[in-house]
Parts: structure tokens; sequence; C-alpha cells
């Protein structure tokens, strides 16, 4: 029997700072697309919610269901709906981009013509950019010039579980602090808790690289290799993930964070995890490709693997995990021949700078 779930948020009244009406765009009616969308709107925001698709778009007007992306979760009645570019962006106090990450640049580009200047932007997309190793904030500023102003929000936050009203805190960053506080309070409620941090590198490299991790993590499990091989993925996923990040200029801090070590687990564990279900699928044997069309949603970490080991190389840090999964996944590797190459590796310390008196 189908379980319609009722989106429904309270709103918190205890904030004598939070505002109480906003006008939000979504960009991208995704599953955490449109989770945003339903929890903003019973924040209290007037809020759209843009598809590219337009029968999409009258699927939802007509049915409040997104069947293909939520099912079973109804959406607020008097939430709005658009596919055209003019009509989902002009005058909005905040956007949020939620469409894809290698769609990011062309999605920036359609709407750049409707966007006032100093126009307010938080992405919730996480993903490196191939080409040009750029991460979303990035790509946003690089398109849209540098009077927008840009954040990102993170955190272990799946869609399934904001849509039932499930407790989630994430983060958001920027280097603009208003930009941080006011999207904080847009966003919190007594189910959605939001900390703000101005370590975008940071931020963007854990939620980047952690589904590279994730893939990895699927693989182990599709091996069936058990609960110590996984907790070693994440615990030394984290450690690649760190040094990364450093090097590029964030803080190691972050990453023992919610954006970090909180969202590397909840994607090498959860059932939501497309990547790690991609990557179970490829451990039992199949393709990148066809496990890619067996998940039948947007598996990041195959888009910013090739982009993570890049930067690596770039900034001279060695990546073995991340460089096992490219492997597997670019160059039809056997999984269980790349664990064994990361097992036999050379002996090494576990944390270099400790030594004995």
């Amino acid at each position: 029997m189908d379980v319609k779930i009722n989106f429904r948020f309270t709103q918190i009244q205890t904030n004598p700072r939070r505002l109480e009406l906003a006008d939000i765009s979504i960009l991208g009616a995704g599953s955490w697309g449109t989770a945003l969308a339903a929890s903003l709107f019973n924040n209290g925001h007037h809020v759209i919610l843009w598809s590219y698709r337009e029968d999409q778009v009258n699927e939802l007007k007509k049915t409040r269901e997104n069947k293909s992306k939520l099912p079973g979760v109804i959406l607020p009645e008097n939430l709005q709906y658009t596919s055209d570019f003019e009509e989902a962006v002009t005058d909005k106090d905040l956007i949020v981009f939620a469409v894809p990450s290698k769609a990011t640049r062309e999605t920036a580009l359609k709407f750049k013509p409707f966007l006032k200047s100093n126009q307010k932007i938080i992405t919730v997309t996480k993903g490196i950019e191939e080409g040009t190793l750029m991460n979303q904030t990035e790509i946003l500023q690089d398109v849209l010039g540098e009077g927008v102003r840009v954040g990102v929000l993170s955190g272990p936050s799946h869609a399934e579980e904001v849509a039932q009203s499930l407790p989630t805190l994430v983060v958001v960053g920027s280097k603009d602090k208003e930009l941080c506080v006011m999207t904080q309070e847009f966003f919190m409620n007594e189910n959605f808790r939001v900390y703000i941090s101005p370590d975008v590198t940071g931020i963007e490299i854990g939620a980047s690289l952690k589904n590279v991790i994730a893939l990895a993590a699927g693989m182990s499990d599709g091996l069936g290799f058990g609960d110590n091989a996984k907790a070693a993925l994440i615990t030394r996923g984290i450690k690649e993930i760190t040094a990364l990040s450093v090097a590029m200029g964030g803080e190691s801090e972050t990453l023992n964070g919610l954006s970090g070590i909180g969202d590397l687990i909840v994607t090498c564990q959860s059932r939501h995890s497309r990547n790690r279900k991609a990557g179970e699928l490829i451990g039992q044997g199949m393709s990148t490709d066809e496990a890619m069309k067996k998940v039948a949603m947007i598996v990041e970490g195959v888009y910013s693997a090739k982009a993570a080991k890049a930067l690596g190389e770039k900034y001279g840090v060695e990546l073995p995990i991340i460089e096992e999964v490219n492997e597997v996944l670019f160059e039809g590797k056997d999984p269980r021949t790349e664990v064994l190459n990361l097992m036999t590796r050379d002996k090494k310390k576990e944390i270099e700078i400790m030594g004995w008196k």
C-alpha cells in the first residue's frame, strides 16, 4: 500500500530575528530541490520551484507530488512551480541552485540575463567541474560575475529524511557573513538546524569528495567485505579529503564537522545514498554505465572522481582511494584488485607527524 506523506513543518516562533517572509527561488526540481522548496515554504516564505521540464511542472501543479524523485510526499498546496527562466528568478531575495553539478554552468548562463547585480545565491549542489576543477560557488562566480553574493549549504541531509521532518543539521558557508546569517534564518526550523562558516573551500571539497569515497564504500559492500573495511574506508577517506582541502586553503576543522565526516558517514552508510548504491552495483559486477542506469538518479561521485584526482595531482596530495576509484570507474579495473592494491601499499605510520621520543 502506498503511503502519502504530508510535508508539514512547524514554524519556529521563538527567534525574534526570524525573517517572516522572503521571495525565494529553487532552481532544480530533483529530490533535494523539492524537499528544500517545501521546507522553506512551510517556514512562511513565498517559494517558487523551477524545472526545465514543462511536463514535470504540469505534473507538480496537478498532483502536488514529485513522483519520480520524492514519491509519496504531498507538497504544500500553495507552493509555486514554473519552467520560465524570467519568472523563476526576477526580484528574488534568495536563489537556491539545486541542479546537478554538470548542469550548473549551463543553468547559470541561462538565468544570468534576469538576475539583479547583487543577487544572493546559495548552491546546494555537490561536485567539482571536470574541465576547470572549479567548485560550485566558483562556477557561479565565474559565470555571473563578482557582483553576485554566493554561498554553499551542505551537510548530512538526505532529501527523503528532510521530507519526513526528521532532524537534520547542515552548515552554510560564505565569505559574506551577512549572506550566511540570512540563509540560516530563512532555512532554520525545529527540524532543520543550520550552522554558519566562512570556510567555503572546506565545505565544498568535503561535499564533493565524500561522494567519491562513498562509491568506494559501496564497492566494498558489493564485494562483501564487511564493516571493518567500510570503517577503514571512511576513516582513511576523511584523511584524503582533509589533506586536499588544507592544501587548497581550507581548514582541517571543517572536515571534522557536518560537511566533512558527518556527510561522509551518511553517504557511505545510508540506504538513500545513490553513490553508495552505485558503488555496490559496481562491486557486484556491473559497469559504471550499467550501475548509473540502475540507480536512475544523478550519481555525483562519478562526475567528481576525475576532477578530484586531478586536484590531487595539481596540489601534490596523495589520494590513493580516489585514484583506485578512478581506475575502476574509467579504466574498467576489477574492484577486488584495486582493494588489494590499497592493502599492499608501502608500510606507513597512521599519522605522519607523530613520532617516538
